[in-house]
């Protein structure tokens, strides 16, 4: 759990950095049906990219934060500095990698240009830190398969390493029952950046992917990983057994199978899981990734008692949501600001709710 920074950058052949490979050949299904989707499109299928995906970055077990965004007070113009300050503070901190256009991120108050620029902006402070080994996870869930694809397309264009996508959810009523499955093979098949499947029933109208659909979905060679913010541990348990999950202890078929929030880091471990994306990690980066390093070696005592902390700080994170985090990050690190409208500024009374929430976890940082 080193900072992983890099004087080279690994696309450019360091032989010592292990990039994105086969691992996952004895796992995922070769004859992995294609959908005709792309070639409507007219799209680059993911199966003739392989060299395109030799250079990208592979995912190891970790934390990964899924960034804030933030803006200039007086416009709500993207403020390039912070956002690249932020990144390189959390690179430092030894988390695995970096998320942006997620619900952190502010994706859904973005055109698809801020999208690119933040990615780019991500990318580009990294390398100049000399993270250049750090991937680059990316949000592309829209609400059409077309323009999730070109999302995806998007991030890849601009540094992005990774694309994270939500099932589409506004049409709802109107699924059949292999909707799902259609709209992740079609987009996993038109990707030029492998995918990871992202189950988060509240941002969706609900819809909770079982454990049955995602490791069918598994077997797509550009399906590689999943991130599970329903908090299901048995779910987590049984895809991650299925899939033979990457851990820390072992590479397995290199698919990421990742909880989606900092509270049940531990359980997920435990359970055979490979990484965290977690927002909590924006305020405490050091603290979530302690607990890694604490099951890493074996002092399961403290990693229980360190879980503790960091769950009472996640429920911070959690109840106050974008706003508390950014909040919190102003209260303690003097840097944050406001949401975009239509979201409200925080008042006087929650700014100091919110700082309470987080004393206690924000004290361990300082410890670490």
């Amino acid at each position: 759990m080193s900072s992983r920074k890099e004087t080279v950058d690994p696309r450019h052949g360091d032989p010592s950095i292990r990039l994105h490979s086969n691992l996952r050949s004895e796992f995922v299904d070769p004859s992995y049906p294609r959908s005709d989707y792309t070639d409507s499109l007219g799209s680059t299928p993911a199966s003739s990219v392989t060299d395109f995906h030799a250079h990208r970055l592979s995912l190891q077990p970790g934390v990964y934060v899924p960034t804030v965004v933030f803006f200039e007070k007086e416009t709500e113009d993207l403020d390039l500095k912070t956002i690249a300050s932020h990144a390189v503070r959390l690179a430092k901190a030894g988390v695995a990698g970096i998320t942006t256009q997620g619900s952190n991120g502010e994706a859904v108050h973005l055109t698809h240009e801020e999208r690119k620029t933040v990615t780019g902006c991500t990318r580009r402070a990294l390398n100049e830190a000399g993270f250049h080994s750090l991937p680059v996870i990316v949000g592309c869930g829209a609400q059409s398969t077309r323009e999730t694809i070109e999302l995806c397309n998007d991030a890849a264009d601009s540094g992005g390493d990774y694309a994270l996508v939500l099932p589409p959810s506004y049409y709802r009523p109107m699924y059949h029952p292999d909707s799902l499955v259609d709209f992740f093979q079609d987009v996993a098949d038109a990707s030029h950046i492998p995918v990871l499947i992202y189950n988060y029933p509240a941002a969706v109208s609900g819809i909770d992917m079982d454990s049955d659909t995602i490791i069918k979905l598994a077997k797509h060679p550009n399906i590689v990983g999943c991130k599970l913010t329903c908090g299901n541990t048995g779910k987590l348990n049984r895809i991650a057994a299925a899939t033979q999950a990457t851990t820390l202890s072992a590479p397995g078929s290199g698919f990421m199978c990742m909880g989606g929030s900092a509270d049940f880091t531990l359980q997920m471990l435990v359970g055979g899981g490979s990484g965290v994306i977690c927002g909590l990690g924006n305020v405490v980066p050091k603290a979530c990734v302690e607990i890694f390093k604490l099951y890493a070696t074996g002092e399961m005592k403290k990693a229980k008692e360190l879980q503790a902390v960091v769950a009472r700080g996640d429920w911070a994170a959690i109840s106050g949501g974008i706003v508390g985090t950014k909040s919190a990050l102003q209260s303690y690190f003097d840097y944050g600001g406001l949401a975009r409208k239509p979201l409200s500024p925080p008042s006087k009374g929650e700014v100091e709710k919110w700082k309470d929430m987080f004393r206690e976890v924000v004290a361990l940082e300082g410890k670490i």
